[in-house]
């Protein structure tokens, strides 16, 4: 029995599909990922603060033999592992930064760390899951270089930061780290990302086409005449104006955009005006956000709120000014048609067809597109509900929960899904 668990043993490292060896590897050193996790969710650390988590990163790649990088976009971390093999590139990405939310599980691992956030003092916690990315990241990179003389090719690992946003004032995360050359040299051709959802444990969904929602920051300045609130006719008041205007924005989404073609949400969040109820200020300043699923859709958008704005604080007499942030904003987060039927083709004969399925469309959005601009790209979801949930919190809740019996899967998948997309290309 122990001859021939042995030779299984030993031809599973020298076969020439590593199918088998991923699984039981991704087993092997769950528990160090588990343990990973923990410790990052322990010590969260928001947006280009993550100096602890990159530190940890960047040591245990170079500790396997990758090239690393620090220090990109603030406190990104690259790592290259170039396989004995000749073959394409591939990159891999994980975000790492966590939100200005206090924690409310009550695990023995909770976080308690606060920190400064847009002046304020905030409790920090990994209410998002990226904890589990960098996590499973860490651990396919173990694989990877486990299987580095059979790599047909070469994996760029990159360790984001800043995905949820910077702090005011401040510029990082995808972006950023696409302008400092985080795709060249080596130039993947391709990148995959995986998001932990709330859905079954270990069940892996995708979304094909447009994935995310584009996301503009929204800013819209009506400026009127200030006067006693006793006598309006006297002035211009902003504040009815804004309040017309919120109203007719919802028009922009309801009556002037194609929903059949794309779905689309236009959000007032903020509203701030004047200081006494019978003042009537000057100016009213709102801020929201525009989330669209085509980038058509998204510039008609654009074009309808910045009419609809004008037309309607003219009719009260007051001025209005808009501003969208397609700077700050995110574009769609789009799955590349032929890359996405290739990896979920080869998910679908890892884990089975029950459990690889497609999911809607979110309106949440992700800077991983500034990524899948440049190069075709795959972004796919990791199901972490524990069993026996009444309810499943989301993420961004402070009750934000993990099943960590399921990053396992996510960290198999994310060397099945390299391998293969390297392995078909080399032939």
């Amino acid at each position: 029995m122990i001859l021939l668990l042995c030779l299984a043993l030993f031809v599973g490292t020298v076969s020439a599909d590593p199918s088998p060896q991923i699984a039981e590897r991704a087993l092997a050193i769950e528990q160090q990922v588990i343990d990973w996790r923990h410790d990052f969710h322990r010590h969260p650390e928001l947006g280009n603060r993550e100096f602890r988590t990159a530190g940890i990163v960047a040591e245990h790649l170079k500790t396997l033999g990758y090239e690393v990088r620090t220090g990109v976009a603030h406190t990104g971390v690259v790592g290259v592992l170039r396989g004995g093999k000749s073959g394409p590139v591939i990159a891999l990405r994980a975000d790492m930064d966590a939100l200005p939310v206090t924690e409310k599980t009550g695990l023995p691992y909770a976080s308690t760390a606060t920190a400064q956030w847009a002046g304020e003092t905030v409790g920090v916690m990994h209410a998002c899951g990226h904890d589990a990315h960098v996590a499973m990241l860490m651990g396919a990179a173990t694989l990877f270089a486990e299987l580095r003389d059979e790599l047909p090719g070469t994996v760029v690992l990159i360790f984001q930061p800043a995905e949820e946003g910077v702090p005011p004032g401040e510029t990082g995360g995808a972006y950023q780290m696409v302008q400092e050359g985080v795709l060249e040299n080596p130039a993947p051709e391709a990148i995959i990302g995986l998001h932990v959802a709330p859905d079954p444990s270990g069940h892996i969904t995708y979304t094909p086409g447009a994935a995310l929602a584009s996301s503009d920051p929204l800013t819209i300045t009506v400026r009127g005449e200030g006067v006693h609130g006793a006598s309006p006719w006297l002035g211009v008041d902003p504040i009815v104006a804004a309040a017309q205007i919120v109203m007719g924005l919802q028009t922009v989404v309801s009556r002037q955009t194609d929903l059949v073609t794309s779905p689309a949400v236009i959000t007032i969040g903020s509203i701030h005006g004047g200081n006494r109820g019978n003042v009537i200020p000057d100016e009213v300043v709102m801020r929201g956000t525009i989330r669209t699923l085509d980038p058509e859709v998204r510039t008609q958008i654009h074009q309808h709120i910045r009419r609809t704005v004008s037309a309607i604080a003219s009719s009260a007499g007051a001025e209005a000014e808009v501003h969208i942030d397609t700077e700050e904003g995110y574009p769609v987060t789009v799955n590349d048609d032929a890359l996405t039927a290739e990896m979920v083709a080869v998910l679908k004969q890892r884990f089975g067809e029950d459990r690889v399925y497609t999911y809607p469309p979110v309106t949440g959005a992700e800077d991983f597109s500034f990524f899948a601009e440049r190069i075709p790209g795959f972004y796919f979801y990791l199901g972490i509900a524990p069993p026996g949930l009444d309810k499943v919190p989301a993420n961004h809740s402070p009750r934000f929960v993990i099943d960590d019996a399921a990053m396992r899967t996510g960290v198999a998948a994310l060397v099945e899904l390299a391998y293969a997309y390297l392995e078909k290309r080399s032939r």
